[in-house]
């Protein structure tokens, strides 16, 4: 059996999951809205709002990982990768709630700049295909709930703050994970500033946000003694710490 036929099953369930995302998404803005409309208010899920963020994100922020190489089972050549920074294009979608400072979102992440030595579906190589790079930008989903501790409200509109509990669902990264995704759990808080809050009412730009957003992925990295391929050992584990620079951009409404 080729990798691309054995990894079929997953490829399929992926969509599925694309399918079921479309929908809540769909039904979300269709039902909540109506809602909305009733007397102004909602019934627990609000009106959600889309939000395009182009993001930088460096990671490996605190104390990275430690990788040897291994020779007959033996650790040499240790190495200590560095920040690494990646940019990724972020589709929100949030969803207030009736439920005071708490509210939903649901991301899609795509870093169109990465790449890899092998392609995980056909095992063909970069060498064999006589480029530098295969290209390696899957989508990551997460689904978050949001708790607002800091509201813009309570600073005339400039500065909001939330903390995250968030589901993240992107390609495995440990030697025992039995998918190519597998579901992670993640920490954020996150911090907006909008910079042109000082402009006229109705100028749009009043409603772009700068915002910064540190991670601490607590499960599904690379852990001390994790050994891949039997050629490399991490002596010590992923650092599970990174940072977002991001500027949101309202897409629907688009003047929220």
């Amino acid at each position: 059996m080729t990798i691309a036929a054995a990894n079929r099953p997953e490829k399929s369930k992926s969509h599925r999951l694309w399918i079921v995302l479309l929908t809540l998404v769909i039904g979300s803005f269709n039902g909540s809205t109506l809602l909305a409309q009733n007397n102004g208010r909602c019934f627990f899920l609000c009106t959600p709002e889309l939000k395009f963020e182009p993001t930088v994100t460096v990671g490996n922020l605190f104390r990275p990982a430690k990788v040897a190489k291994l020779e007959a089972g033996v650790p040499t050549e240790t190495s200590e990768p560095g920040r690494e920074a990646t940019f990724e294009m972020i589709f929100a979608v949030d969803i207030p709630t009736e439920i005071p400072r708490v509210g939903l979102t649901f991301e899609a992440i795509w870093a169109p700049f990465e790449g890899t030595e092998e392609n995980v579906f056909t095992g063909a190589t970069a060498s064999q295909l006589g480029v530098s790079k295969i290209q390696d930008n899957p989508v990551e989903l997460e689904f978050e709930l949001n708790l607002h501790w800091l509201e813009s409200e309570q600073t005339r509109g400039w500065i909001g703050s939330h903390f995250d509990i968030v589901d993240q669902y992107s390609p495995s990264a440990r030697p025992n994970d039995r998918g190519l995704y597998t579901h992670k759990l993640n920490f954020e808080l996150d911090t907006s500033i909008s910079v042109f809050n000082w402009l006229p009412q109705r100028n749009w730009l009043r409603n772009l946000e700068l915002e910064f957003s540190l991670d601490y992925l607590a499960t599904g990295i690379p852990k001390t003694g994790d050994v891949f391929h039997g050629e490399e050992v991490f002596l010590r584990g992923e650092s599970p710490w990174s940072l977002s620079i991001l500027v949101v951009i309202p897409l629907a409404p688009l003047r929220p």
